[in-house]
């Protein structure tokens, strides 16, 4: 197996998740540049009336954004091990013990043909996966919503 491994690496290198540099060999998921400038998402600080808490790594802009594109619509499916890491790192260090279980709201059956996968399940199985835990399905789509980018406005 270790064979395969190294020539998998060989022909595919590992590349950085963020701004896609080849990563040394003792990096693992970002490059030292993009673990030092991601912009940090500093939850503790925001609250919202309409939520008990909740938790993001960064802050949707930049390099991150174009990263959660090439996952979402590109089918670089290998981000979700990345993201799941250090969603689980960041809820074990700012919501310790605070959840039972790790669910996801899916995408409609629709979507998911198309793309071929449901990101949002991925990186929920990858962040229950880092915490010793089990993913739960517990809610359904059941209509097929246009998507969130193509609408304008907050009030929407």
């Amino acid at each position: 197996m270790k064979g395969l491994e190294r020539l998998a690496r060989l022909l595919y290198p590992p590349k950085c998740v963020l701004c896609g540099r080849l990563l040394e060999k003792e990096e693992t998921d970002l490059c030292h540049g993009c673990r030092v400038d991601a912009p940090d998402c500093p939850v503790s600080r925001t609250k919202l009336s309409f939520l008990d808490s909740w938790t993001a790594v960064w802050f949707y802009e930049d390099n991150v954004r174009r990263s959660l594109i090439r996952y979402k619509f590109r089918n670089a499916r290998s981000y979700a091990g990345c993201y799941g890491r250090l969603l689980a790192m960041k809820l074990q260090r700012e919501h310790p013990g605070e959840f039972e279980l790790i669910t996801w709201v899916p995408i409609s059956p629709l979507r998911k043909f198309f793309r071929g996968y449901d990101q949002v399940q991925l990186l929920a199985e990858a962040v229950a996966g880092e915490l010793g835990m089990e993913s739960v399905p517990l809610l359904k789509k059941i209509r097929h919503n246009r998507p969130q980018s193509s609408i304008s406005g907050e009030a929407q």
